[in-house]
């Protein structure tokens, strides 16, 4: 059985996420979305409202498992028993970070490989820091987001907005 790692904040979720994980899935026996805690970002969701918004939104693809997770990915990676790391990217800018990130993670696990997806077009320029800020400017992020999370979203968006 094949396992990937699919890790990030998801912080929220988005489509381009969703495409990402649901492309893994048809690729791998196994997915696991490894919801990550990032100390240098300031989330508006705690590790467990993401990790229950990642399991609504990918409640019909059978294959894919959420988890949470601190330290290296390449040691989760270990423990899970994945081969592989499956990173999406956007832009060249993505590229220059990530495989920066994929060279340190062969170096510590060479027995781990990463793999990079590119996102489809409608969604490359789509990130969890963009649907904030259309959200806080009252934009429609119904775009963006999956509809099974879409309200969650919105109430922590309104939230924010009557503190700032």
């Amino acid at each position: 059985m094949t396992t990937a790692i699919c890790p990030g904040s998801f912080d929220p979720v988005t489509l381009g996420h969703i495409d990402i994980i649901t492309r893994a899935s048809k690729l791998f026996d196994r997915v696991i979305v490894a919801v990550l805690v990032n100390m240098e970002k300031k989330p508006w969701f705690t590790i467990e409202e993401r990790i229950d918004l990642l399991r609504k939104a990918t409640e019909g693809i059978g294959n894919v498992e959420i988890a949470g997770f601190d330290g290296l990915l390449v040691e989760f990676a270990r423990q899970k028993g994945a081969s592989a790391i499956v990173k999406g990217l956007r832009a060249v800018s993505d590229f220059e970070y990530e495989f920066q990130m994929a060279l340190t993670n062969r170096k510590l696990a060479p027995d781990v490989e990463t793999l990079f997806l590119t996102t489809s077009s409608e969604n490359m320029y789509l990130s969890s820091s963009t649907v904030k800020q259309v959200g806080l400017w009252g934009g429609d992020i119904a775009p963006f987001v999956p509809d099974c999370v879409r309200d969650e979203i919105l109430m922590r968006i309104r939230q924010r907005s009557h503190k700032i």
